[in-house]
């Protein structure tokens, strides 16, 4: 037994290294090994938030700013702040960066594009935000001011790539059309899109996708170790929080789906310790809409009775139905890789409108930027299946992978 024991160390000690050369590398590590000669002698900017902290605790702002030879002049804030304590929406104040004493210009209020004044003096932007993964989830569209800025102002940009929080090989829900642009839908893009911040810059930046076709002169960092197919929490980089309501996983899985309902009058769940996960109104009865929605027969997800009661919740704001007692469901995923999270999200709003027509409401302008075209609430409203509405943007998903597929940097 003596004699084993060592052999058992070696292999142990082989294992744990291994693990740690098959673990994800996200760019802002590559960056630092290996790529810190692109930026010496130069004067940066830096578009980050709490996502920019690295595996070792450091931030990656506090660790550019001690590097020899380099200017940090200024950082730039999307929604939730550089350390993403906001809620969802709540307006991102300018100000002085506590830790490194650089200016933080607000991408998140009443400009939500870097002007000259506050690119003034900058030669490199670095881009290093996680995502999720979903056309409205507004740092893309942070991404895509940033890059036309820069190509404005002549800067150079460098985006440190990180994996989506959904696995980047999936394409699910309609295309965004022209005249429903903003800031939670800035490119025509399906609602999920199945690209790195990485790809989707270099898409937006080498196809015209940029206002007026500007382009910019962009690097990418890429990522170590990563496929296409990882969710985040195959990857083994450790969890932060990528928003103040998308706490762990279970929320990110139906995020892309559940945000539908945040345009209509039942609770999304914000308010509550599972937000998205758990959605309802105190008007809906929980076992008709779960009987209603097992007939559809969804892959990969199943539904259980949820009541609850919204609570003004520091990521919350104030919820709808606040102190109220509501009736539904909690959406409980039971197999992540066949789960189409937009499909259930449209078959959830179906069976509540189809129960419910009376008390049900759309927020109309706001579900059509979310859905990213009219149509979907048309159909909604006209009484077409939920299959009728599937297939509507089937053919421009095709069609937008096939554009996809020209930027993609890893298998």
């Amino acid at each position: 037994m003596k004699r084993l024991l060592p052999i058992f160390l070696v292999l142990m000690s082989f294992a744990i290294q291994a693990a740690a050369r098959e673990r994800v590398k996200a760019g802002d590590e590559v960056f630092l090994e290996k790529h810190l000669n692109l930026i010496r002698g130069k004067s940066i900017g830096i578009i980050t938030n709490q996502s920019g902290e690295l595996q070792d605790g450091r931030h990656i702002v506090d660790v550019l700013a001690h590097v020899p030879g380099v200017k940090l002049v200024a950082l730039f804030a999307p929604e939730h702040g550089i350390r993403g304590k906001a809620s969802a929406g709540e307006d991102i104040s300018s100000g002085i960066d506590k830790q490194t004493g650089v200016p933080v210009y607000s991408l998140y209020g009443k400009t939500k594009k870097p002007t000259p004044q506050m690119l003034k003096g900058i030669d490199i932007l670095i881009y290093d935000i996680q995502d999720v993964g979903t056309r409205f989830y507004t740092f893309i569209s942070t991404l895509d001011y940033c890059l036309e800025a820069a190509a404005e102002n002549h800067i150079k940009f460098i985006v440190l790539d990180k994996p989506d929080m959904l696995r980047a090989d999936l394409v699910d829900g309609p295309m965004l059309v022209d005249s429903l642009r903003s800031f939670i839908g800035i490119q025509p893009i399906p609602s999920v899109y199945g690209m790195t911040p990485g790809e989707l810059a270099t898409m937006m930046n080498d196809d015209g996708m940029l206002k007026g076709g500007v382009k910019a002169d962009l690097t990418v960092i890429r990522m170590e170790n990563y496929r296409r197919n990882m969710w985040y929490d195959e990857t083994g980089l450790k969890w932060i929080v990528p928003s103040p309501n998308l706490p762990d996983m279970n929320a990110v899985e139906v995020y892309p789906g559940n945000v539908l309902l945040e345009a209509t009058n039942v609770s999304e769940g914000r308010g509550t310790e599972h937000p998205f996960e758990i959605i309802g109104a105190p008007y809906i009865d929980s076992e008709k809409l779960i009987s209603l929605l097992d007939k559809q027969k969804l892959s990969g997800v199943t539904f259980q009775p949820a009541d609850f009661t919204p609570r003004a919740l520091p990521a919350a704001g104030e919820p709808k139905y606040l102190g109220e007692l509501c009736h539904g469901v909690k959406v409980v995923v039971t197999g992540r890789n066949s789960l189409k999270p937009v499909e259930m999200g449209v078959t959830l709003v179906w069976a509540i409108r189809k129960l419910y027509p009376q008390e049900f409401k759309f927020i109309p302008s706001y579900f059509d930027r979310l859905a990213g075209t009219s149509s979907m609430r048309s159909m909604l409203e006209d009484g077409k299946t939920p299959l009728e509405i599937f297939a509507s943007w089937r053919k421009d998903n095709k069609r937008f992978e096939i554009l996809r597929k020209k930027y993609l940097l890893y298998r």
